[in-house]
């Protein structure tokens, strides 16, 4: 107990917020695993889209029409632009402001790549509420991070 007392004032402050851990973890997993799957998918493009034709004839899925005009190109972006989100949480875990703006270019490029790839009239609602939330969560701990 009386060594954290004798703690400078610096070091008390660089404690990672509750919310900021939260966040970041639930980023680790959602960007990791994004990433990780988009780059078997490109790497395996071809047994990916039989299997996904394959779903889409048995259950009927819908919206996985589109998912089946996608070009390995998509795939490998997807898998960048998650790796950057994943990047950015790793700086913010380490508190470090950059990874803030890294995470936040990076959901910027989840919302806009289905719409360059796929030649969609417009976003998606879901990815924008997503990124939003998380953009502005992550925003709140801005002061904690140097």
């Amino acid at each position: 107990m009386e060594e954290q007392q004798m703690l400078p004032a610096t070091e008390s402050r660089k404690k990672r917020p509750n919310l900021l851990t939260i966040l970041c973890i639930l980023t680790f997993i959602y960007s990791g695993i994004g990433a990780f799957s988009n780059l078997m998918v490109f790497i395996f493009f071809d047994a990916s889209m039989k299997f996904a034709a394959e779903l889409v004839k048995a259950f009927k899925l819908p919206g996985m029409d589109l998912f089946l005009d996608a070009k390995p190109n998509y795939f490998a972006a997807t898998a960048l632009i998650n790796a950057l989100a994943l990047t950015g949480a790793i700086m913010m875990w380490q508190l470090r402001k950059l990874g803030f703006h890294i995470y936040t270019v990076s959901q910027i490029l989840v919302i806009l790549a289905p719409m360059y790839f796929f030649r969609l009239p417009g976003p998606d609602f879901f990815s924008i509420l997503l990124s939003g939330v998380f953009v502005l969560l992550y925003s709140s701990n801005l002061k904690k991070m140097s």
